[in-house]
């Protein structure tokens, strides 16, 4: 009898027959292989100069004055008006030092910049490691033209695994829902053939780095 079984058919049985079969794992260190060359540099270096060659703009302070003395520069230069943040911890710090920002939603579409907190900075590939378990959710990084991310040296880490490993420690089972890796401001080049910053969220990122 001729087999008028079609080639799509015959590749589906071939992998449902490869999935009953049990087969021990033939790599089963692939994860602990090294997918990068070893590095002495320090995690603060390595992270400013990855993360400035995907234009992100990194500025690292030593205490919190140099923190409010640096975003007040910067906020005069770029004469940014309504700056948006929401988590309580990062409120308490402009509080402190009576620096004045938005704490509700009102007039978020007019906002020129959102303000927010980290997870984790990823040293490797110098980008931010974000979650929507905190107040600001998942609009304050994404919608302002400009997102400024408050780090601190202590959430330095080498690679995203580690990163990972500081949100399970973290939170255990009770993951946030969504988990997002950010490297440098949002780009594409689909249109054209041509990098158009700011397609798809922020036009900048910018990450200012506490020693702490």
């Amino acid at each position: 009898m001729r087999d008028i079984t079609t080639p799509k058919e015959k590749l589906l049985k071939k992998i449902r027959k490869a999935l009953l079969e049990k087969r021990d794992n033939p790599y089963p260190n692939v994860e602990d292989l090294p997918h990068y060359p070893a590095t002495d540099e320090m995690l603060e270096v390595l992270f400013a100069e990855q993360f400035t060659a995907v234009q992100g703009r990194f500025v690292f302070c030593e205490d919190e004055v140099q923190f409010i003395e640096n975003l007040l520069t910067l906020a005069e230069e770029r004469e940014w008006r309504k700056i948006y943040c929401w988590e309580p911890d990062l409120q308490k710090i402009l509080n402190r030092f009576e620096y004045p920002f938005f704490e509700t939603d009102k007039d978020f579409e007019q906002a020129d910049v959102g303000f927010t907190l980290c997870e984790a900075l990823i040293a490797r590939n110098g980008s931010v490691l974000l979650t929507n378990a905190g107040m600001a959710g998942r609009r304050l990084s994404i919608y302002p033209p400009v997102h400024i991310v408050l780090a601190y040296t202590s959430q330095l880490v080498l690679d995203l695994k580690d990163g990972f490993k500081l949100i399970k420690n973290k939170y255990g089972n009770d993951l946030p829902s969504m988990i997002s890796n950010v490297t440098g401001a949002s780009r594409t080049a689909d249109i054209e053939k041509m990098l158009v910053l700011g397609a798809h969220g922020p036009k900048e990122l910018f990450v200012f780095l506490l020693d702490g």
